[in-house]
């Protein structure tokens, strides 16, 4: 029987959902128990509707409950997009032939079919997104709801996109539902773990360098922009950066990290941290499949072995979530990735762009400060 094997990390259930619900004009329905309903609604933050399947309608068939949600959402005039969990999907049920009816978006995405960003694509896929050669502009992809940073990172693109007067075009997955079919032919990234593989992708916003390189090839490839403005405000900023790393170590060894997060956010880290603080990079736990780094990294999927990894390495800086929060005693800490729970987050941070970069090695920098003698 599948099972879900990553508890450290959302399903596929979960990314199906992240990935519909950040679109305006779609009401997504979770097909499932209320622990599937509430989970991805209390993660997510985003309005959510349920089945709330039960014990009767697992052994008589979920169809009149289904049925009956979709009914009290017609006539709203959006689009309904149904997720499947791992009990309808158990069972056999065809839930296709329930929706025959209706103009249904389906998305067969149970937790057992793997991680958040398997059902991520899953569910960009069923949505079927394509290119408008006649839209202007550049479209931003890896905004996942299930990302913390995912909204400060969209305006912090948009930012720098404005300031040298390219117009953004469809935000993956944080825009209108029409958008979807009238992409611009080129994308720009912010969060690599959620790919919409639209357009031909100019690079990523993660790390100063990354920006430096997006932004050439944003010039190289639209027609009369002017991207010195962006160069001027990376020169200034990483100078700014620079200085306060200098004065850091002037009273302190650099940091000895260890660095638990999603793929693209922990060698973003381990770059940041390695380049302007000269840190040692103990390990690296990835939640999903390492990439290709000069880091060694290992994926991590279990409580366990990040307690070893952290018990082992006896790292002074800790990079992570809650989960490795619990395990870290006394140590520096930076949260990247959920949960991150005891703490008030109200203000759009980026962890993506000029900003993005900046704000992760200023919280890096007063943790560290806050815990040396």
């Amino acid at each position: 029987m599948p099972e879900c094997d990553n508890p450290l990390w959302p399903c596929a259930m979960t990314g199906a959902a992240a990935c519909l619900a950040g679109f305006d004009g779609i009401a997504v329905v979770i097909h499932g128990s209320s622990g599937c309903y509430y989970y991805p609604t209390t993660l997510l933050h985003a309005p959510l509707h349920g089945t709330f399947i039960l014990e009767d309608d697992v052994i008589f068939g979920s169809e009149d409950r289904l049925q009956e949600v979709i009914g009290s959402l017609s006539g709203t005039g959006k689009r309904i997009a149904v997720i499947t969990t791992c009990v309808p999907a158990l069972l056999g049920e065809d839930i296709r032939s329930m929706l025959d009816e209706h103009d249904v978006i389906l998305v067969d995405s149970p937790g057992f079919a793997g991680d958040v960003e398997t059902g991520y694509a899953k569910a960009l896929a069923v949505l079927g997104p394509q290119v408008d050669p006649e839209t202007s502009g550049v479209n931003i992809d890896g905004a996942c709801l299930f990302d913390p940073f995912a909204a400060g990172n969209v305006q912090e693109a948009r930012r720098l996109l404005d300031m040298v007067s390219v117009p953004v075009a469809t935000v993956f997955s944080s825009d209108r539902y029409d958008c979807v079919h009238h992409a611009a032919p080129f994308t720009i990234s912010t969060n690599g773990d959620f790919p919409s593989g639209i357009g031909d992708n100019l690079g990523g916003m993660l790390g100063l360098t990354g920006v430096r390189e997006t932004f050439a090839r944003i010039g190289d490839t639209i027609d009369g922009t002017d991207c010195d403005p962006v160069f001027s405000e990376l020169e200034q900023q990483e100078e700014r950066l620079v200085r306060a790393c200098d004065k850091f170590l002037q009273r302190y060894d650099p940091p000895f990290a260890a660095i638990f997060a999603g793929s693209s956010y922990a060698l973003f880290a381990a770059e940041t941290l390695h380049h302007y603080l000269d840190a040692e990079i103990c390990c690296i736990g990835t939640r999903n499949a390492p990439g290709n780094s000069r880091f060694r990294a290992e994926q991590v999927s279990s409580l366990s072995r990040a307690r070893d990894l952290i018990a082992t390495h006896e790292p002074d800086l800790v990079i992570g979530s809650s989960f490795e929060r619990s395990l870290n005693g006394e140590k520096a800490f930076t949260g990247i990735i959920p949960p991150l729970r005891g703490r008030v987050r109200i203000y759009p941070a980026p962890l993506a762009g000029i900003n993005g970069t900046l704000s992760f090695m200023e919280s890096v920098l007063n943790s560290c400060m806050d815990k040396k003698p």
